[in-house]
């Protein structure tokens, strides 16, 4: 496990570099740095905005980005001209999560509201009110041409991908709030994680509304992320209480641990994941990023 240092703050948000061989991370002092995963010694700042930055995601070209902040504005970055970046204050309150499917960019405010953008021309389409509590994680699923959200009400949201039409409402999936989201590779089922530590899984074969799976209680505190490995049969969560944990995507069964003491982990909560070919990358409140090989 490498540790790359640089950040002032804690770190809340990774994304894809400009190659495959670089990742970006941002944070609460609203630098946005890359690393060079063959050269990690030093980060270098790419690009700044004058707030905390909450969520961050790459255009498909890696040559662009998107900053959500903690006041609910969208930065679009052109990492290549800067002066062509744009700024637009848009939700009310945080930008807690981003996806980007097809020509389309997907925003989860604080406000409850779910925004799609034309990824583009870096122009609001359309706004849905979904929930009175922060909207905090997105997960698509483009062969069910389906949109989860996660909120703070504990509710997730089932839309349908082109239209954003509202296909059902799953209550209380979580007590009091849904975190992380993550269809798995089959799209069959939907792994869900919320502040109550709890990791659930969901069955969406033929059921309406989906149907709890299995459940367990995956950490001691909060799990802020859940990402799949790129080969699908892995996936891990990233947990306020330090650790990240790998499991089965098949079976759910923990295969390993990774904490502070004993791995050289994270010391403070892990907030978010980056899975690559061989490498697990992420980010913690401590202020680092952590490279961790052959996972």
């Amino acid at each position: 496990m490498y540790t790359c240092t640089g950040h002032r703050a804690a770190v809340y948000a990774l994304a894809h570099g400009m190659t495959d061989r670089h990742v970006l991370s941002a944070g609460g002092d609203g630098w946005i740095v890359s690393w060079n995963l063959d050269d990690p010694e030093t980060g270098r700042v790419v690009a700044s905005v004058e707030t905390q930055v909450f969520s961050l995601i790459s255009f498909p070209d890696k040559s662009r980005i998107v900053v959500g902040t903690m006041h609910g504005g969208l930065h679009w970055i052109d990492l290549e001209h800067p002066e062509k970046t744009r700024n637009i204050q848009h939700h009310a309150k945080g930008v807690y999560d981003l996806k980007v499917h097809g020509p389309w960019l997907f925003s989860a405010g604080g406000d409850g509201v779910l925004t799609r953008w034309l990824l583009e021309e870096a122009r609001s389409v359309e706004s849905f009110h979904l929930s009175n509590k922060a909207l905090r994680s997105i997960a698509v699923a483009p062969g069910r041409r389906e949109l989860a959200v996660g909120a703070g009400d504990g509710n997730i949201f089932f839309l349908d991908l082109e239209t954003l039409a509202l296909k059902q409402t799953l209550a209380q999936a979580h007590t009091p709030s849904v975190f992380a989201l993550c269809y798995t590779p089959d799209e069959q089922r939907l792994l869900s994680g919320g502040r109550d530590a709890m990791l659930r899984a969901w069955n969406l074969e033929q059921s309406n509304p989906p149907v709890l799976h299995s459940e367990q209680p995956a950490h001691w505190f909060t799990i802020n992320h859940i990402v799949l490995a790129p080969d699908g049969q892995r996936f891990a969560t990233a947990s306020r209480d330090k650790t990240i944990k790998i499991w089965d995507t098949a079976t759910l069964k923990l295969q390993r641990v990774f904490d502070p003491i004993r791995d050289g982990g994270h010391i403070n909560s892990v907030n978010r994941l980056l899975w690559l070919p061989g490498m697990l990358v992420s980010c913690s409140d401590d202020r680092t990023v952590k490279l961790t090989v052959d996972c």
